[in-house]
């Protein structure tokens, strides 16, 4: 897929002839146009020449996507892509606004303010109709320069047969313009002929328009600002995952350490990372033992104990240890660089909701000059004279002006991004707030966004003749000298109780296994309850409490002294008080709620049934949220809702992504919605929101629309008894303008978090095959090692027969999620094989085949894949 720069683009009327053109391109297999981040992709044998022209002769401007950063390095690339995104439009068009509201305030004056009202104005123009009449119109000119590009994007685009917003303005403005230069000429003719008397050049003063000509191009500046700097701030995804991107690395050479460039570091080179610091490019550690956030790639909380023989992740941060990695894998190549890879490639993909009045413009326009032309014909036919023919033709332009199909829109969004802010909703852009009105789908992270996003201590579990006082008492002295997160939970509990910590000695973190220490005499261990298991004997009754909690989601730490065991605290990332609340507000209003989670499915089962969500998606790696959220957009409007980084590329994709204020920034910068209050139930508020402003939109431009239908053909004078001039049209207008301004205004009395008033959609999300009442995603590994063949994801074979047969596979060599991925991805590749579960736990692949898949094809593509292949089972 290639990528260009668009430019000259103004509104999905634009977006949509410049894939138009590009479509008629030999060799274009598709094409995506973005408005939003004035972007294209392009996939075909087509050549980047051919594109470009194509473009351009549709009157645009176009280049390819860092071509002249081919042979560059990654971090040079970064930075001039980040360069690109750079929001330069906004800052033009508020210098624009500011100058063009100074010169139509002194406008305003002369025409209504002292026309009108009688306010004074200097004396040499004080009945001075002439003078005054050319003020008005160097003022009008004034304006109409400074918004110049209206004028020129509205007739280019006329003369290349796709008429736009910019062409409705651009005719308004101009014939305004054009008939008071008319009125003006005439006017100074008269005068100089001496055939003009007071009352007639108050009568001709009275048909000038200049204030409108210059009126209508400020106006709707007001809503491209508005829409601009909406679309600048869209792009701030990508900056900031450019931003995180490491910009050095310390080097083990000669047995010094040196730090360089990130762009120096090579495969196989040793690097180093000491506490605190980011890990540079991908590797595999090769001395030392630590606990890595992975927060950043995974969204979960809970950092991970790695020691030697471990990968470990670009832009993941090293909490506790020293460690020395080789790298494998750098530049591009590295698991963060291809997610800042997979979020621009959603971003150039994603098409914006298009405007209503942007997809009638290419209509609207044409029919308006049209109608203009043949009213000016028929009155010349039916032998009225010319300036009569030519007033009434002026009077349907004028009255057609854009100015309330302009603004049904934008006013209404502006009420409903007030009304979101001051609830701690923020709609980044004008179309996540029409878009999120139309969610069928929403799928929820599990990590920060249904849960806490931190482990807490629920249940304390003591053993026969232990006090829940004594066990907590112990297991917090213990936990006390150790940096794990589950431990801070354990810490915490015991400070909220305000326990006396007594001192430990002889501490030792045992990696992977737990901690021991000595306490009064006393030696303490804490740790799994295998680990445990290995030091003392516990009781069945605990064991299947354990066991129970487990399967709650929850983690059990086992805590013994002096080879007797002394109880268990459960510690567990617990779900946010208003989570339940708000996925039943959700399916009250008709949409599907799923959980997707990097999880074992254990665990996101548990939580997902005390949520009561519809589905849970388990076990889903890094990339593999945003194919799943690909999958559901098959079924219907979908809306995703995150807080991590591995969040974003799903953000991206999905129709309307929102992240939990609280989480990670790149996960905030990639939404289109963002909850400040970090709180589930603004889901559906924001739903709740968006929905009343589109219903608000759609009164909008109904007014819009039918104003023009009622008043275009008094315009025209086909009504004998009402003789409409320019004038009455501009009134016309202003009121039109004036009343979908005051319509909007009613939103600021929404009540947002009302669920009262909630009704579900008429349309619902597409119907999936029957499942289980939790479903468990394909990506999920099989809990408590037994392969469950029957959890097929209905978002993938919705329409799948079911004659289909389950066979396993024996595969040795996977070693993590990534594996799994990898061999999955190899099998699903095979002819007949509709899906491969994959678990290196269990070192098997369960392949789900709608056809005979020989034995020497499994064989074939896992050794491709680089793991070994042990026979069938």
């Amino acid at each position: 897929m290639d990528q260009y720069i668009v430019t000259g683009m103004t509104c999905a009327a634009c977006q949509a002839h410049v894939e138009k053109a590009v479509e008629k391109v030999p060799g274009v297999d598709s094409v995506a146009v973005s408005l939003l981040t004035n972007s294209m992709s392009v996939t075909g044998s087509a050549g980047a020449a051919e594109i470009i022209k194509a473009v351009e002769d549709a009157g645009y401007g176009a280049e390819r996507k860092g071509a002249e950063q081919k042979k560059e390095s990654q971090s040079a690339k970064l930075a001039a892509e980040a360069d690109a995104l750079k929001d330069r439009e906004t800052p033009k068009l508020l210098r624009r606004l500011a100058w063009s509201v100074g010169f139509l305030l002194i406008l305003m004056y002369l025409t209504m303010g002292h026309n009108m009202l009688g306010l004074p104005v200097p004396s040499f123009l004080n009945h001075n109709h002439i003078g005054l009449a050319i003020t008005q119109m160097l003022l009008a000119i004034i304006v109409m320069i400074i918004n110049r590009a209206f004028f020129i994007s509205g007739f280019k685009s006329l003369v290349h047969g796709s008429p736009n917003m910019d062409t409705l303005v651009a005719l308004g403005s101009s014939a305004s313009f054009g008939w008071s230069l008319y009125v003006l000429y005439r006017l100074t003719w008269m005068i100089t002929q001496g055939a003009a008397n007071m009352e007639l050049m108050v009568i001709y003063h009275n048909q000038l328009y200049f204030e409108t000509a210059a009126m209508i191009p400020a106006l709707i500046t007001v809503g491209k600002t508005l829409e601009s700097y909406s679309k600048g701030r869209t792009t701030d995804a990508l900056k900031n995952l450019m931003k995180m991107a490491p910009k050095t690395a310390v080097l083990e050479r000669d047995g010094q350490e040196v730090e360089v460039g990130i762009d120096e570091v090579t495969a196989g080179d040793i690097f180093i990372v000491k506490p605190g610091e980011s890990i540079p490019v991908d590797g595999v550690i090769v001395n030392g033992n630590t606990a890595i956030d992975e927060s950043a790639l995974t969204g979960e909380s809970i950092p991970v104990d790695k020691t030697e023989g471990d990968n470990v992740s670009a832009a993941t941060i090293n909490q506790s240890g020293y460690i020395k990695a080789r790298a494998t894998r750098v530049g591009e190549d590295t698991t963060f660089s291809q997610i800042i890879q997979m979020v621009s490639d959603a971003a150039a993909t994603k098409a914006p909701i298009a405007r209503i009045a942007d997809k009638v413009a290419g209509v609207f326009v044409p029919a308006v000059i049209g109608v203009a032309a043949v009213v000016m014909i028929l009155w010349l036919i039916l032998g009225r004279d010319v300036s009569y023919a030519l007033e009434r033709a002026i009077s349907v332009l004028v009255i057609s002006c854009p100015c309330a199909l302009g603004l049904a829109t934008p006013v209404a969004i502006m009420v409903g991004n007030g009304m979101g802010a001051k609830n701690g909703i923020l709609f980044k852009t004008s179309e996540a707030l029409e878009s999120a009105g139309r969610i069928q789908i929403v799928a929820l992270d599990k990590t920060g966004t249904i849960t806490e996003g931190r482990p807490e201590v629920t249940d304390i579990v003591p053993a026969e003749g232990i006090t829940e006082t004594e066990l907590l008492a112990k297991a917090y002295a213990l936990e006390a000298k150790s940096e794990h997160p589950l431990a801070r939970a354990v810490i915490a509990y015991g400070d909220a109780q305000e326990l006396k910590r007594e001192e430990v000695s002889d501490f030792k973190a045992l990696t992977g296994n737990g901690l021991t220490g000595v306490l009064n005499g006393s030696v303490l261990h804490g740790g799994s309850g295998k680990y445990i298991a290995s030091l003392t004997d516990i009781p069945k009754t605990l064991t299947e409490k354990a066991d129970e909690l487990s399967a709650k989601g929850r983690t059990p730490l086992f805590f013994e002294e002096d080879g007797r065991l002394i109880g268990i605290i459960v510690v567990a990332d617990v779900i946010k008080d208003d989570s339940a609340k708000a996925v039943k507000e959700m399916q009250n209003m008709g949409i599907e709620v799923v959980m997707l989670t990097g999880d074992n499915e254990r665990t996101a089962q548990a939580i997902g049934s005390e949520a009561g969500v519809d589905r849970v998606i388990a076990g889903v790696l890094p990339d593999g949220k945003e194919a799943v959220i690909r999958s559901l957009q098959k079924r219907g409007k979908t809306a995703m809702v995150g807080d991590g980084i591995n969040d974003a590329p799903a953000l991206t994709r999905a129709d309307t992504g929102i992240a939990i204020g609280a989480g990670t920034d790149v996960a905030i910068d990639s939404a289109d919605i963002v909850l400040m209050n970090s709180r589930l139930t603004d889901v559906s508020a924001a739903i709740r929101l968006s929905r009343a402003t589109l219903r608000n939109i759609h009164e909008n431009l109904f007014w819009a629309f039918a104003y023009n239908v009622i008043l275009i053909p008094m315009a025209a004078g086909l009504y004998s008894a009402i003789q409409m001039n320019p004038m009455w049209g501009a009134a016309a207008m202003s009121l039109s303008s004036f009343t979908v301004c005051m319509n909007a205004l009613r939103l600021n009395l929404f009540k947002v978090h009302d669920a009262g008033s909630d009704r579900p959609m008429k349309k619902r999300a597409l119907p999936e095959a029957p499942e289980s009442t939790v479903p468990v995603d394909k990506k999920a590994a099989p809990a408590d090692n037994q392969v469950k063949n029957d959890a097929a994801p209905s978002d993938v074979s919705n329409n799948k027969e079911e004659n289909t047969m389950t066979v396993t596979a024996k595969v040795e060599g996977m070693m993590c999620e990534h594996c799994e991925a990898r061999v999955k991805k190899a099998l699903e590749a095979i002819d007949g094989v509709e899906n491969a579960v994959t678990s290196h736990e269990n070192n098997t692949a369960v392949l789900t085949i709608s056809k005979y898949v020989s034995e020497g094809a499994v064989k074939d593509a896992v050794t491709e894949a680089g793991y070994e292949f042990k026979g069938m089972e």
